[in-house]
């Protein structure tokens, strides 16, 4: 992409500009460099990813619009994603207790299987839920250490499981201390005229960024995604 100072092998053509720079002589044919004068090359990584969505699906409407948001941005990621062998898994939140709807995958057409249908309704056990996806990136990351995870979040940052909010502050401090993934959480308190700030106050317990969307979507979704 560029040349920077400690990257990989040599970029001529950056080390003789920062030598220029410098005001470095030409002696005859040779271009006197000095240590200083050295840069690598910054490559854009081709590393693969895990994303992990935790998905608030108690509620009736809303709920159906973000795991169809979430379906779509699953597909249109692995379509996107074959030389990186990315993967994807989705965690619904919903009842008594989440569930791995989808367990971590590259392939479309399992993605497509496992999402069609799923319920929506019930309490939000949101910090089994964060747990959950604590103990599948630690369970990933064991098994292949050099692949980058990312925690996306779809919630209001309500917890209405047994742990309640208790329950979530604890787990998405464990998730930011352990440090295993980038957390991003996007706002799901959508239509109120009173807003409490709980999906703002998880992001910041976890260590990320919370994202306001207008109108959510796949393409806002994986926009989203893409840019963290």
């Amino acid at each position: 992409m560029r040349a920077i100072k400690g990257g990989h092998g040599l970029h001529l053509v950056g080390t003789v500009r920062a030598a220029a720079e410098r005001g470095a002589v030409i002696d005859g044919e040779m271009l006197r460099l000095q240590a200083r004068d050295l840069r690598g090359q910054l490559r854009r990584g081709m590393e693969s990813n895990l994303i992990v969505f935790v998905v608030d699906a108690s509620g009736s409407m809303a709920a159906r619009d973000r795991l169809e948001s979430v379906t779509g941005a699953v597909v249109s990621m692995l379509q996107d994603a074959y030389q990186r062998r990315d993967k994807v898994a989705v965690i619904s939140v919903r009842g008594a207790q989440p569930e791995v709807v989808l367990p971590p995958t590259g392939s479309i057409d399992v993605a497509v299987r496992r999402l069609e249908g799923l319920k929506t309704g019930g309490r939000t056990p949101l910090g089994e839920g964060l747990m959950l996806a604590h103990e599948m990136i630690q369970r990933e990351h064991r098994k292949e250490p050099g692949r980058r995870a990312l925690l996306v979040v779809l919630s209001d940052g309500r917890a209405t499981g047994a742990a309640g909010l208790d329950g979530s502050r604890n787990a998405a401090a464990l998730i930011q201390q352990r440090g295993l993934a980038g957390s991003v959480v996007i706002d799901a308190e959508q239509g109120k005229r009173i807003k409490l700030g709980l999906a703002k106050e998880l992001a910041w317990q976890l260590g990320g960024i919370c994202v306001q969307l207008e109108h959510l979507s796949a393409d806002a979704l994986s926009e989203v995604v893409a840019a963290v």
